[in-house]
């Protein structure tokens, strides 16, 4: 094979292969931008607020020095989402079924069908774990924006360097003798029987 044309096919390879990772940027950009603005707009519309600096919700340990940092803000990031359910809702959970999770409360309660206050107890444990949940959702849909970003990051990095290595394999084209082989002044392999 001549040198020229081998030179040729990698150049063009790596020219198409730039293109491939440009598209794949741009595909990633739009899935970012999907899942940050989709989020954004489901949590700001449920018009959910952090507790104020200094007040006493933020007092316990389990739940200020995770929330202290959004005190006052709405909440709109999954970022957010992920705090408030993990360090604001699980804790108070966790206080109203006594550390009982919903299925051992639901459990309990069905075995006492009269006990009002325990039935109370497994609807509100069962709405906060709900809301827990929906939260969860959120902040995982906002981390696989998250990663799509890092993604389209370094899809449009590797294609940069494509093009650029692309374009020296076009100048390097225009240096290469036409009649120059590939293997020059190498002897074939030898065949094995």
């Amino acid at each position: 094979m001549r040198r020229k044309t081998f030179d040729t096919l990698l150049t063009t390879g790596g020219l198409l292969l730039a293109a491939v990772l440009l598209v794949a940027g741009a595909l990633l950009t739009w899935g970012y931008t999907f899942a940050n603005n989709n989020v954004h707009s489901q949590l700001a519309a449920e018009k959910i607020y952090f507790p104020d600096k200094g007040s006493p919700a933020l007092a316990s340990k389990n739940i200020g020095p995770y929330l202290n940092k959004y005190a006052g803000q709405q909440l709109t990031t999954g970022a957010q989402a992920k705090a408030y359910a993990d360090h604001f809702i699980a804790v108070h959970l966790k206080e109203i079924g006594g550390g009982q999770t919903y299925s051992q409360l639901s459990a309990k309660a069905q075995t006492q069908p009269k006990n009002t206050a325990l039935q109370n107890q497994v609807n509100t444990v069962f709405k906060g774990e709900t809301l827990r949940g929906l939260l969860l959702n959120a902040y995982a849909f906002w981390q696989l924006g998250q990663i799509a970003l890092i993604a389209a990051i370094a899809s449009f990095a590797a294609a940069g360097v494509m093009l650029v290595l692309s374009v020296l394999g076009f100048w390097h084209l225009r240096r290469v003798n036409p009649s120059v082989e590939l293997l020059h002044g190498q002897s074939p392999a030898p065949a094995t029987a």
